[in-house]
């Protein structure tokens, strides 16, 4: 797990030390009699250091026979504004949802408790147990550590960047969202009663933990015998976010590249990485520098790329001598000593022609081959500006790759076989690239009707070929109409810049009053009336606004996004 936003060396390290590790009544050890796996659990992205003897012992879980059930979720958020992904995960019943950030470096899932004394403000309500009817505490035993009135078992966890999170274990139906094969799960779970630094300031509610540890969810689910011993994640791209994480197996293209992971050495995600190539030619640096420590760690919490000192200045010189003509200038944030160019334009599609390429080579001579949208991320001031998103990871020797490394590409973290595998693609159009058809999942279950039909209209995890020639957005303000009428225009010329796109295209379509708020649809035409927008253009445009990365000024309030639609060109 790393620091959110602008981490840096020493606070986005992955985890540092579990203080103290509950081992709760997850489920069973694999058994012979046990159901075979079913199929993996497919979930959509918008975004701890487990006991090193049960990592040396531990048996390897077989991926069974049979129909293997997955869990498809969507991945939400952007890497660059909030530095994580997150996904959707509904707990209890009826279920409650959350916002959760996927990360490979955590061992646990945990959620803000109701009763919670010190938690910060998040997107969603904190979990009450009392209003699941099936929520049941993990009770003391001799295998955890427990409460002060010795009821409850508890779990801590402290991070490198002096975050922390303590609360209490609970066991609840866990449910994936309607996209996913898999049926909701009984899962044990943590229930925040303290939680410091980056967790209380995040705007995400908690962590989903994808490392290897008995609380881990994938530990769990994988005990149970309802997945396979693996899953996947896949990032959108620079403008467009979002992705998709897939808990348990799924068939591997047939190019995807692989490097093996050795879970014995290291808690964390590893890969032997051997040499770094960068415009063709390798870094004159000693592969022993990739494997010191706990070797290449792939973490998914950790928003940039760290490298140790030789390989760091090594890369850095190499790119900075590829592209002589870009004018060097100051970062974004005067902070930090980024290493910035201007000149490049705004397209990321053409950066190619002006950044080198970069490839990393395996230990197996495999070589995973990145695009500058991988090791670049845009100046937040300077239009057409970049900056490199790898950095020294200080004195350690440590080399950790995060989110940036792994846009657009499927990443597969095949635990039983102990290998992760890269396949560079297109994230937001995953499924009808592997040809995946989009089953869809069982519904959180309820009692009293399910919450998640209250849920803001999701981003798109992909549009049919068509040119686009309309989006409607219907969007609700917590302004009065009579208030909010003088700014309209002030409203559309901020939307058309936050979108990135000319004024001209956003227009007002119909305004209605509601009282205290004031409900507004907005149509975005393209540039031209003969032009069309691409897909992608559309999506990135949806995902923005779904992921409220629209900042309205105090004076307009705040918006609700209610639905939006895409419409075809009509071709006269």
């Amino acid at each position: 797990m790393a620091s959110r936003g602008r981490p840096r060396p020493g606070s986005l390290q992955v985890l540092a030390a579990v203080l103290l590790l509950a081992a709760a009544s997850a489920a069973a050890a694999g058994s012979p009699g046990r159901p075979a796996p079913g199929p993996p659990l497919f979930l959509p992205l918008t975004r701890s250091y487990p006991n090193a003897n049960r990592l040396a012992g531990s048996l390897r879980r077989g991926l069974g026979e049979g129909a293997h059930p997955n869990a498809r979720m969507r991945l939400h958020d952007d890497l660059l504004t909030n530095g994580y992904y997150t996904t959707r995960l509904y707990i209890g019943t009826p279920p409650q949802e959350f916002a959760l950030i996927v990360d490979s470096g955590s061992t646990v899932t945990y959620v803000p408790c109701a009763s919670c004394e010190q938690c910060g403000n998040h997107q969603d309500p904190r979990f009450q147990p009392d209003l699941s009817s099936t929520y049941s505490p993990v009770k003391c035993n001799v295998d955890c550590t427990c409460d002060n009135d010795k009821n409850q078992c508890t779990y801590e966890r402290q991070y490198a960047e002096m975050s922390s999170s303590s609360g209490v274990l609970g066991e609840d139906i866990v449910s994936f969202g309607r996209e996913s094969e898999l049926k909701p799960q009984r899962a044990v779970f943590g229930c925040e009663n303290s939680e410091t630094g980056d967790l209380f300031s995040q705007h995400a509610d908690g962590i989903m933990g994808l490392g290897r540890g008995q609380l881990s969810i994938m530990d769990q689910l994988v005990d149970k015998g309802v997945i396979s011993d693996s899953f996947s994640l896949c990032y959108g791209g620079m403008d467009v976010g979002g992705g998709a994480m897939v808990l348990g197996g799924m068939p591997s293209p047939s190019d995807m590249v692989f490097s093996r992971s050795d879970p014995v050495r290291s808690p964390y995600y590893n890969i032997e990485l051997r040499e770094i190539h960068v415009g063709g030619k390798a870094l004159r640096v000693d592969p022993r520098v990739f494997d010191s420590k706990h070797g290449t760690v792939l973490d998914s919490g950790t928003t940039y790329a760290y490298l140790p000192e030789q390989a760091f200045v090594s890369f850095k010189d190499a790119v900075t001598s590829k592209v002589h003509s870009l004018k060097k200038i100051r970062g974004p944030d005067p902070n930090y000593k980024d290493i910035c160019f201007a000149g490049a334009g705004r397209n990321v599609s053409q950066l190619h022609e002006v950044f080198p390429a970069v490839d990393m080579v395996f230990g197996n001579g495999q070589k995973l081959s990145l695009t500058p949208e991988n090791y670049l991320f845009r100046h937040s001031k300077v239009d057409g500006a970049y900056c490199l998103g790898v950095f020294q990871n200080g004195k350690d020797p440590t080399t950790l790759l995060g989110g940036i490394i792994v846009r657009n590409t499927l990443v597969t973290y095949d635990r039983h076989n102990e290998k992760i595998g890269f396949w560079k693609t297109n994230c937001s159009e995953l499924w009808e690239r592997l040809h995946i058809g989009g089953a869809s999942s069982p519904a959180p279950s309820s009692d009293t009707g399910s919450q998640a039909d209250m849920s803001p209209a999701p981003a798109p995890s992909g549009l049919p070929e068509f040119d686009v020639g309309l989006i409607t957005i219907d969007m609700s303000i917590n302004v009065t109409y009579p208030n909010l009428k003088p700014h309209l225009h002030e409203l559309s010329e901020l939307i058309a810049k936050e979108l990135e796109i000319d004024s001209r295209q956003v227009r007002v379509m119909n305004v209605t009053s509601q009282g205290n708020s004031t409900l507004i649809r907005w149509g975005i035409f393209p540039a031209g009336p003969d032009n069309a927008m691409s897909n992608t253009t559309a999506m990135g445009i949806i995902y923005r606004l779904t992921q409220h990365h629209v900042q309205l000024p105090e004076n307009l309030g705040s918006y609700q996004l209610l639905e939006w639609n895409v419409q075809p060109l009509t071709r006269r």
